[in-house]
């Protein structure tokens, strides 16, 4: 994509809404997102200090890959959901029971760059940031046997070829982007690549950074979900929670994602989905085109 001052798709006020039907005749598409992360101990970590090592920082996010996951997956498969897991390729080299654990509970995998340490604007030229994709992809596509059809960037960044690349390794979709409560088709080319919804400010980084608590956490997503439930009867919308381990996953807040959930779970109308199928259900009812 060419530099511009707009976005590589046309403007849709959500009042101009698609007529979005989710499989089952429900309204409410629903998105959990694990975000699975790896961060160098050689390498400066967001947030942290600025040391290197900065052993506190990144004992915490260690803690995540070692305790947090699996109580995030014990609660998803207790209520029969699937994650979609944001996955730092490193992961699948210095963590591999992590990756293997989301394999077993069938959770779909989304690429999300090689580490979070690093976004693709960090590196020195654009063919390096390409080959960052690429290398994510690939090596994702070798452990688990199949090639992400997403595309998370680390701190869902991008550049300005980011869209091409992705197009071309096979991606149909990206949460980079934010824009909407419904997916929005981009034209890459001769490629449609979707824009996800992330969650429309759900998520339990902002959340836990900003000063919320337990209890502001649990109500934010309840919060949210009556609304684009309530939305949701004029035309399909989709609801993406992200939960990074390392955050949400500690003892006293896990308790607040088990309780949304029991709630969100006693509504009718609720597609429980993985992005990819949120995804090809859009594509295969658009064509990629507003409606």
């Amino acid at each position: 994509m060419e530099p511009r001052p707009y976005g590589p798709f046309s403007f849709r006020p959500i009042t101009n809404h698609l007529g979005l039907k989710w499989p089952g005749n429900t309204r409410l598409a629903f998105i959990i997102l694990p975000a699975v992360e790896f961060f160098p101990l050689n390498s400066i970590i967001p947030r942290g200090s600025g040391a290197i090592p900065d052993t506190s920082a990144w004992g915490r996010r260690e803690y995540g890959n070692r305790v947090g996951i699996f109580r995030i997956g014990k609660i998803l498969k207790r209520f029969g959901i699937r994650g979609s897991v944001g996955l730092n390729s490193m992961v699948c080299d210095f963590c591999p029971e992590v990756v293997e654990y989301c394999l077993e509970l069938d959770w779909e995998l989304v690429a999300h760059a090689e580490t979070n340490a690093v976004r693709l604007y960090d590196y020195n030229t654009e063919e390096e940031a390409e080959e960052c994709v690429r290398r994510s992809l690939d090596r994702i596509e070798r452990f688990s046997g199949r090639r992400p059809k997403g595309w998370i960037g680390a701190g869902r960044q991008q550049t300005w070829n980011t869209l091409n690349v992705i197009a071309e390794e096979g991606c149909t979709y990206t949460f980079d982007w934010d824009n909407d409560d419904q997916p929005v088709a981009m034209k890459i080319n001769d490629k449609i690549v979707v824009s996800m919804p992330y969650g429309a400010g759900v998520s339990d980084h902002q959340a836990f950074h900003s000063g919320s608590t337990s209890a502001d956490f649990e109500q934010m997503i309840k919060d949210a979900f009556d609304v684009l439930y309530q939305e949701s009867e004029e035309s399909g919308r989709v609801y993406t929670i992200s939960l990074h381990p390392y955050i949400v996953g500690i003892p006293h807040r896990i308790g607040s994602v088990e309780r949304s959930l029991e709630y969100i779970c006693k509504h009718e109308g609720v597609w429980f989905a993985t992005s990819e199928e949120v995804t090809n259900s859009f594509l295969s009812q658009t064509g990629g085109l507003d409606i």
